[in-house]
């Protein structure tokens, strides 16, 4: 079955977004060649999970209360309130507040600094 291999963030401020991302997450940023395309590596090769890219936004910010219209990647972190408010801190804005979800984990939605919408989660099939 096909199977999700890459993802890409848009952005109004790619340099905005790409400090967020590596300060949250630790991710790395490498520019392709000339072009306004960043390489993003999610992980150590081998791992699971996918690696991605940064591109800029071709378009306004969407604006709060518009419905998605993109893909919601989530991110699996092992301490959902440190990473939550580590996000906050760094300049995101809460989308959606932590939430269970019976039998896998936590689950909560931040919104970038240029208003992408992101998911993290932590396990816990103990979470009801």
């Amino acid at each position: 079955m096909p199977r999700v291999v890459h993802f890409e963030i848009q952005a109004s401020d790619p340099a905005r977004v790409n400090s967020f991302y590596s300060e949250l997450f630790g991710w790395k940023f490498n520019q392709w060649g000339d072009a306004p395309y960043w390489l993003i590596e999610t992980g150590e090769e081998g791992t699971r999970g996918i690696n991605g890219g940064l591109l800029p936004r071709r378009g306004p910010i969407p604006a709060d209360g518009q419905s998605v219209n993109a893909f919601v990647c989530t991110v699996e972190v092992p301490d959902l309130d440190a990473r939550f408010a580590k996000a906050l801190s760094l300049g995101g804005v809460a989308a959606v507040p932590k939430m269970p979800i019976p039998g896998v984990g936590w689950l909560a939605y931040i919104k970038d600094p240029d208003g992408n919408i992101l998911g993290m989660l932590q396990p816990d099939a103990a979470a009801k």
